[in-house]
């Protein structure tokens, strides 16, 4: 496992990942959007490519998915202003935020008497919760700013697909410019550095019963021009620890 068959050049130094940042996703948790890019991290050792397992931590019972569009840096941006900001990225590729949910702490996933982490650290961060697809589009060649559709299914072991969330880039709240020049202003991107962008409504957690990924399972995230990227999801107990 690892970032080796996904659309990267590299392992990235960074993965800044974005929340809220889609007008109906925001919606479907009945919170008010947040005034400012709501940004959070995730580390190399989430990074897998189309085909590798999704591991569910031991400890966890909440897992789900987000279909993002992940855009790829190609040379260095500080302090780099909105109508500049373009000429800093490479591409683009499709990513799967994989969270868990009680870990981060949405009611809707937290049993009697659980509570959240209080960060998102683990809830985020955890080993294989960033699937990251093979095909890398160039900026010249994809435009976020038309409207490019996202979509996600949870596949069963019968092979079912269930459709989970189905929208576009146009309902994003801060487009691709908006957000390198807003992190580059404080956090200096990178070659390889990988931003995720947001994710579109239909999410298993605010469903009416939440769905949640289950081992057995199989997930797909699709973006129109970018392919897919799908994988298995696994219990912890079938990783062998290392010795």
């Amino acid at each position: 496992m690892g970032w080796r068959g996904t659309g990267l050049a590299r392992a990235p130094g960074k993965v800044v990942c974005v929340g809220l940042n889609y007008h109906d996703h925001v919606a479907e948790g009945g919170r008010p959007g947040p005034d400012r890019p709501l940004l959070f991290s995730k580390f190399a050792n989430t990074i897998i490519g189309t085909g590798d397992p999704i591991v569910r931590p031991e400890g966890t019972h909440a897992l789900d998915l987000e279909v993002e569009l992940g855009v790829v840096i190609g040379e260095t941006a500080r302090r780099v202003a909105v109508d500049a900001a373009m000429t800093h990225v490479a591409g683009y590729v499709v990513v799967n935020d994989v969270s868990a949910r009680d870990w981060q702490g949405v009611p809707a996933a937290l049993g009697e008497g659980d509570k959240g982490d209080g960060q998102w650290l683990r809830a985020k961060g955890s080993d294989t919760f960033l699937p990251v697809g093979s095909t890398l589009a160039t900026r010249d060649a994809f435009d976020p700013a038309s409207g490019i559709r996202l979509r996600s299914w949870r596949i069963t072991p019968d092979d079912t697909e269930h459709a989970m969330q189905d929208g576009t880039t146009a309902d994003m709240i801060w487009g691709v410019p908006e957000l390198v020049a807003y992190i580059s202003r404080s956090i200096t991107l990178e070659p390889g550095d990988l931003i995720a962008t947001g994710t579109p409504a239909g999410v298993g957690v605010f469903r009416d019963p939440p769905v949640f990924l289950q081992p057995g399972d199989r997930v797909r995230c699709e973006i129109d021009g970018l392919g897919s990227v799908e994988n298995p999801v696994i219990d912890w107990s079938e990783v062998p620890d290392d010795d």
